[in-house]
């Protein structure tokens, strides 16, 4: 499990390290061109209900850190889905419980 640390929170957002490669292939794509946006996701079920958002903008820090040392692989379908989303004006929204489909990458 990943973790996202995001300004000057001292709690980590835990991501699944796969879906957190992901994203910061996305965020850095976004911030190098300075487009701000949001990303939005579903508590956990050990988390109280509801759902929380942050608003990923150049002037606030972010540090990924990932359990695994090796770089996971990136899912290029996946990817464009989640491009998608970040450009949208409803934003991005990450399901924190889902591993995408890795049988295309296991078979190239």
């Amino acid at each position: 499990m990943g973790r996202l640390f995001y300004g000057t929170a001292e709690q980590p957002i835990s991501i699944p390290d796969h879906l957190l490669s992901h994203l910061r292939a996305v965020i850095t794509t976004k911030l190098r061109r300075s487009e701000s946006f949001t990303v939005t996701w579903r508590h956990p079920e050990e988390d109280p209900d509801g759902r929380s958002t942050i608003w990923v903008h150049c002037s606030i820090p972010l540090r990924f850190v990932f359990d695994s040392a090796e770089p996971e692989k990136l899912d290029p379908e996946f990817l464009r889905e989640l491009a998608r989303g970040a450009n949208s004006s409803a934003g991005l929204t990450i399901d924190l419980e889902h591993e995408p489909e890795l049988a295309k990458l296991d078979a190239a």
